[in-house]
């Protein structure tokens, strides 16, 4: 690929913008020679004022989604787009997110532009767990794990019951749920179908991957390694 057209779809700028970047002078190797359109240089020996180029296309991410914020490339309010660089934004192939996290859940939210890795992530063969902690409004009756356990709890406006889940109280108020599916809004409506409201959620886990110590708002790029941990729980 041209390298003009490799740092537009890295969304750095249209073609004209990387055009005027080399005449420039920005676009340089690791020792700040300038680089010219017609150069053909490995990906990992360009630099944009001095800093290495992004990944290229088969980036993936993970993000720790605040409150507040939509997975959407268009919403009048916040999304979450706003915590990662401008240009990310702008990349082609898309940078998706793995499924999506509401407005008012937080948490493990995953980014990539592979579309394969994507599919395998959310596809129902995948049967990856996802880990929920629940802040719920009113003290759990004590039949939630049972019924969640069963593999008959049918939802509102639905006629499959859903896969078995795993209930972990922590205090009366207070649990962890695990799923391995991914219904509409489906730990507000479990609790809500036994009667009770969940008042925050957040994500802590997708299969073997946990966000760690990455705090609200921030990302980390992922590597072989951490998609080695995401599927590692698969088994």
């Amino acid at each position: 690929m041209k390298l003009v057209k490799l740092i537009a779809n890295l969304g750095y700028g249209s073609r004209r913008d990387v055009t005027a970047m080399f005449r420039e002078g920005r676009i340089t190797d690791p020792q700040g020679e300038v680089l010219y359109a017609d150069d053909k240089v490995p990906h990992e020996a360009i630099r944009i004022d001095g800093e290495p180029l992004d990944p290229p296309a088969g980036l993936t991410l993970m993000l720790h989604k605040p409150v507040g914020y939509t997975c959407s490339t268009k919403d009048p309010g916040r999304i979450i787009y706003d915590l990662l660089p401008a240009r990310f934004r702008l990349r082609s192939p898309l940078l998706s997110s793995v499924g999506r996290l509401d407005r008012d859940t937080s948490g493990l939210l995953l980014m990539t532009d592979d579309g394969a890795l994507l599919h395998r992530i959310v596809s129902p063969k995948a049967k990856l767990a996802k880990v929920y902690e629940a802040t719920l409004a009113q003290d759990l009756r004590g039949d939630e794990g049972a019924v969640f356990a069963s593999g008959t709890l049918l939802l509102e406006n639905e006629t499959t019951p859903l896969a078995p889940a795993a209930l972990e109280v922590r205090d009366p108020r207070h649990a962890a749920l695990t799923l391995t599916e991914g219904r509409y809004h489906q730990v507000r409506r479990m609790f809500a179908a036994m009667g009770n409201h969940v008042d925050a959620l957040h994500r802590s886990r997708i299969g073997g991957l946990g966000l760690g110590d990455l705090p609200a708002g921030k990302w980390r790029l992922l590597d072989a390694a951490d998609l080695d941990t995401l599927f590692g729980a698969e088994a």
